[in-house]
């Protein structure tokens, strides 16, 4: 574990006492190469060329993170072997072997993804210096194509499954890991009862994208249950896609439930997420991963094909208004819900005019039926997931059980994968661990959530979850999404920021978002004066159906071919 006050000093001497690089002859006259803001390509093309090599491209990202992860907290854990790995791509390319796409490039992934060169703790004290018997699939096949797994990043604790109302633990925020700050403006939180060291800035949901919108590394790999790509790669201003569940292999990543996990790409263009996703994917099916099955990768895993600039001329996109992008009042509310403030709401009228521009046929409203219904029993916005603290058995009758009886299931089932290795062996062996080290901060903000998953009863109670999840497909799927793609025979939903991510996730649908702009970061509870707030990123998302991955990626490259919006966030300050 890296702590904030040991990261620079730690990195720094990891760096330094490494032997002196010797950059090739021939390019001793170019500017050196920089790893901040380069694309995957762009370190490609400098590792062919021999302008820069592996072992180069590692000590910058391991120098930029002991120079400003002070600032950021972006980072868990670093590979120790990391500069010896970059030695080994190095040879392999010297001799003619290129493993991949990403042969000898620096890529991060969430610690809840299982690397046994590195810890993997979900940021979770009882998981402190736990080193797995197995790595993920995911993480095999990033090294099969050639990734550096640099480093290990921060991440809501367990994926944002330990604490809910009303004392919910803070995005980025684990017993381990601390508060992860955002690079747009790298302050914590002063306002009264918040000034607990959170950020000013939200970082967004559980991923993080704090070190790659900083250059720590070339991409990072996060995971999604509902929002947890989505949210940071909006609040950091990077492309993040959220895969069809099944896409990638989930095995070997710490689960909340296999209905809905995935894990997917966080990049800084929509070329570098769709080379990460091919890398990500495997080629065959996982025999680990059941629901790998669902999808067929493209040929060669290769969604760069689908990098297109005229992707969206003819393209069907529809806009559901209702809720997402205007308020919407339901029976029973004594407040409309939903809606976008005015510069939201001009940010996507502006982007809504580009798509017509580009030849988009933008269909407006394109309303989701369960979202816009009156009907309190086919409301999607009536349903909402079981996540708070009163949501105990008998008292859960108006939500979904899916998240906290999956989490019970699978999170016990992946404890048992570990073997005797497991630092603790059921669910409740955690709480109850927790419970005891209060004392540490293990569970600063309660485990609500932890407790409301370890009273069901897996066996009994699974005809209730079967009920719950049936209902959650048909109110996101068939009476959602689907139904509105249908009726509009759209390719796709624009949705703005990451505001589909909930009901997109409860079938397991993809989208891919895209940096747009920026809107004024005014939370409710106002900051004092004279605090001066720094902007939020945010973007544009796209939406599709289950394996829709290569037509959402061709119109999201389309739209940010034609905006460009992205602005590195100013560091060194």
């Amino acid at each position: 574990m890296l702590r904030d006050a040991l990261i620079p000093l730690s990195l720094a001497a990891l760096v330094v006492t490494q032997p002196p690089l010797a950059r090739p002859a021939e390019t001793s006259t170019r500017a050196p190469f920089s790893v901040a803001e380069a694309s995957i390509s762009q370190m490609q093309q400098a590792l062919a060329s021999g302008r820069v090599t592996s072992r180069q491209l590692v000590t910058e990202s391991l120098t930029r993170i002991a120079r400003y992860n002070w600032q950021l907290n972006a980072v868990l854990a670093v590979n120790a072997a990391a500069l010896d790995e970059a030695d080994q791509r190095d040879r392999e390319r010297r001799s003619g072997h290129l493993r991949g796409p990403l042969h000898g490039i620096p890529i991060a992934v969430k610690d809840n993804i299982q690397t046994t060169d590195m810890p993997t703790t979900g940021g979770a004290l009882a998981f402190e210096g736990f080193r797995p018997p197995y790595d993920a699939t995911l993480v095999t096949n990033l090294r099969a194509a050639g990734a550096i797994v640099i480093a290990k990043t921060v991440m809501t604790e367990l994926a944002n499954w330990v604490a809910g109302t009303p004392t919910p633990m803070p995005a980025n925020y684990s017993a381990l890991g601390g508060y992860g700050l955002n690079p747009y403006d790298p302050r914590r939180d002063p306002r009264e009862k918040l000034d607990d060291g959170r950020p000013a800035l939200q970082t967004g949901g559980s991923s993080s994208g704090i070190g790659t919108a900083a250059s720590f590394w070339a991409g990072n790999v996060g995971t999604e249950t509902s929002g947890s790509i989505l949210s940071p790669s909006n609040q950091n201003m990077l492309v993040g896609i959220k895969p069809t569940v099944g896409r990638v292999s989930r095995h070997g990543v710490i689960p909340i439930t296999a209905d809905q996990d995935t894990p997917g790409p966080m990049a800084r263009s929509v070329a570098d997420a769709a080379i990460l996703l091919g890398a990500l994917e495997g080629a065959s099916p996982d025999p680990n991963d059941a629901a790998t099955r669902v999808c067929t990768p493209p040929p060669d895993r290769d969604y760069t094909k689908f990098l297109d600039a005229g992707a969206l001329k003819g393209a069907r996109l529809g806009i559901p208004r209702a809720y997402f992008y205007d308020k919407l009042s339901l029976p029973g509310d004594k407040e409309p819900r939903g809606g976008l403030t005015d510069a939201q709401a001009q940010l996507m009228r502006d982007a809504v005019d580009i798509l017509n521009r580009l030849g988009a046929v933008v269909v407006d409203p394109a309303d989701i039926p369960s979202v816009a219904t009156l009907d309190a029993e086919r409301s999607f916005l009536k349903w909402s997931v079981c996540g708070a603290a009163g949501d105990v058995k008998g008292k859960d009758a108006g939500c979904s059980v899916v998240f906290k009886y999956g989490m019970k299931r699978d999170f016990n089932a992946w404890l048992a994968s570990l073997g005797p290795s497991a630092p603790v062996k059921t669910l409740a062996e955690l709480r109850a661990f927790n419970l005891a080290h209060a004392s540490r901060n293990a569970i600063k903000y309660g485990q609500s959530l932890l407790d409301i998953s370890d009273e069901m009863d897996v066996e009994a109670d699974r005809a209730r979850y079967e009920a719950d999840r049936k209902k959650d497909l048909e109110l996101a799927g068939a009476q959602g999404i689907d139904a509105v793609m249908d009726a509009q025979k759209l390719d796709a939903l624009v949705f703005p920021g990451g505001s589909g991510a909930g009901i997109a996730a409860r079938p397991g649908y993809p989208t891919v978002i895209v940096p747009f702009g920026f809107v004024p970061n005014e939370p409710k509870q106002p900051f004092p004066p004279g605090f001066d707030a720094k902007p939020s990123p945010y973007g544009v998302s796209f939406t599709g159906r289950a394996c829709s991955e290569p037509r959402l990626i061709a119109i999201a490259y389309a739209f940010e071919q034609a905006t460009k919006k992205r602005v590195p966030p100013p560091l060194g300050r």
